[in-house]
């Protein structure tokens, strides 16, 4: 049950930064196919106090190799990770933040190719479904923030 809500809000977050750059997009004004812009998202990461080793241990065994597939593909141009140097207030605390960029927003949108790429990936899906679902239940809070450039010489 836990699992069906935490996909459903997934689900949902995705689809309102979809809208939401969809209509950035527009208010922009049309670009030509050759003006394609990169789509960037960081995504953050807040696990529970002392756990946080075990997470990024989870995410670079079970995530970071289907997003590596993905940046042979095409669909991601490069995928970096930062933590922060010192501790914040618990309200601000995030332990670590993923950046990465889409090919473009039609390629950060389709999801369909990361199904093949983990079965392809992971054989033992048993093993790999339980590890997942172990990394998300050592998060407290995980949300994504799309970026955009800001040009400070004009």
């Amino acid at each position: 049950m836990r699992k069906a809500k935490r996909q459903a809000a997934i689900m949902v977050l995705t689809l309102a930064v979809g809208l939401c750059t969809q209509l950035s997009i527009r208010a922009q004004g049309p670009q030509s196919k050759g003006e394609e812009e990169t789509f960037v998202a960081d995504y953050y990461y807040k696990a529970k106090w002392g756990y946080a080793d075990e997470y990024i241990r989870l995410f670079k065994k079970n995530h970071f190799p289907v997003l590596k597939r993905q940046i042979e593909t095409g669909r991601i141009i490069s995928v970096t990770a930062a933590k922060p140097r010192y501790h914040a207030t618990e309200d601000g605390r995030w332990d670590y933040r993923v950046t990465i960029v889409f090919k473009n927003m039609a390629a950060a949108s389709d999801q369909s190719s990361e199904e093949p790429i983990i079965k392809q990936l992971f054989p033992d899906q048993q093993t790999y479904k339980r590890e997942e679902q172990r990394r998300f239940e050592i998060l407290l809070a995980h949300w994504d923030v799309p970026i955009v450039s800001v040009p400070l010489d004009k």
